[in-house]
């Protein structure tokens, strides 16, 4: 089994000012016995930042937030992190490597294809891949936001069997349980809907930058790429073991898809650049015959996109259904969108074929 293990800044502090040892130790004894039961494991690791306050120990000044301060705390800590991590995990004959990832990495045919075959080749050779967002480099425009999405970014990337996100949190509630005693764990949440986001709340501090919603995004993304997810709390004894054992730990959140192409999986990664909505007729033969995209199908053109640019498509109720390869740029599109395919060429002067997106180009989510 392929499993990626997301640990956020609050599960290594553990309570404390300091990147917690006896966590990291502890981290690294449960993923030497994963490798042992002939698992390959990756880890998603928070806490460059934060390592980085603990090295510089600047004060007051260490809280400041602006773009550049956090980028210079994360050049220093990203080294004594990776430090830490290799340090530790070589007590248990483990070798640790370092991969530091934006968003414009993914989102990248080529990078995406160069970064999918390194994990193949570090997992492959039997070494523990860590990976962190590039704090030092990264900025509005490319982030991936938080290591949550990243590591349902790379759960798509080398296409995981398991990720799973540990937090400081039990799992997904009901409610927010710091509010309201009578909260109840949610044990698996069989679909992601209104309700589910509704329970997710903000940040829990000022240190992590994620929070619950930031998972349940997470668990969106990874779920509709075909990897199961578990958010689980980091505190729990054996709590990665007894998860890949098959133990019910936290809130798991089953795939309901089969295993999407590779070429797919890259598709989920880029970020739309615009939507296109279909009618009805449409969004049966995309959703229960498997058809392509007809251009007739098309009833509205948002965005300004080129040929070959992924989009969303919703139906007329604004849902997503899918995302695919657009055939036209927008432009054109608009001009034609729900003509017959034979006016196509009279319209344009030119003619790519009958498709919006082609089923190859399509993937449902």
């Amino acid at each position: 089994m392929r499993v990626i293990i997301k640990v956020g800044t609050n599960v290594l502090r553990a309570g404390t000012e300091r990147i917690h040892r006896p966590r990291l130790i502890d981290f690294a004894r449960q993923i030497a016995v994963l490798r042992q039961q002939g698992h390959q494991p990756l880890l998603v690791s928070s806490g460059a930042i934060f390592a980085g306050r603990e090295v510089v120990n600047v004060g007051k000044v260490s809280q400041n937030k602006d773009v550049p301060h956090k980028q210079m705390l994360a050049a220093v800590g990203q080294g004594h992190l990776l430090s830490l991590y290799q340090k530790i995990f070589e007590m248990y004959n483990l070798v640790v490597a370092q991969a530091l990832l934006t968003r414009a990495d993914l989102a990248n045919r080529t990078r995406y294809l160069n970064a999918r075959n390194t994990f193949q080749l570090l997992l492959h050779n039997r070494l523990i891949p860590i990976v962190n967002e590039n704090d030092v480099v990264a900025v509005d425009e490319i982030k991936v936001g938080d290591n949550d999405n990243l590591s349902a970014l790379v759960a798509n990337l080398v296409e995981a069997d398991l990720l799973i996100i540990l937090t400081d949190q039990a799992g997904l509630y009901t409610a927010d349980p710091r509010k309201d005693k009578t909260a109840q764990l949610i044990p698996e949440v069989p679909v992601i809907n209104a309700a589910i986001w509704a329970m997710a709340g903000g940040s829990l501090g000022d240190i992590g930058t994620g929070g619950m919603r930031t998972k349940i995004e997470a668990a969106e993304f990874a779920t509709r790429s075909g990897t199961d997810v578990v958010i689980a709390p980091g505190d729990e004894p054996d709590v990665i073991i007894r998860i890949v054992g098959g133990e019910s730990i936290g809130t798991r959140f089953p795939t309901q898809v089969s295993r999407v192409e590779s070429r797919k999986r890259w598709i989920l990664t880029e970020p739309a650049q615009g939507t296109l909505t279909v009618d009805d007729g449409a969004a049966n033969a995309l959703v229960n015959l498997g058809k392509s995209l007809l251009v007739v199908g098309v009833t509205g053109v948002q965005g300004d996109f080129q040929r070959g640019e992924p989009v969303h498509v919703v139906n007329i109720q604004q849902q997503e259904i899918g995302r695919g390869l657009a055939h036209y740029k927008a432009e054109d599109l608009r001009a034609i969108c729900g003509r017959r395919s034979d006016q196509i060429g009279k319209i344009l002067g030119f003619d790519y074929g009958p498709t919006a997106i082609h089923r190859d180009n399509l993937i449902l989510v």
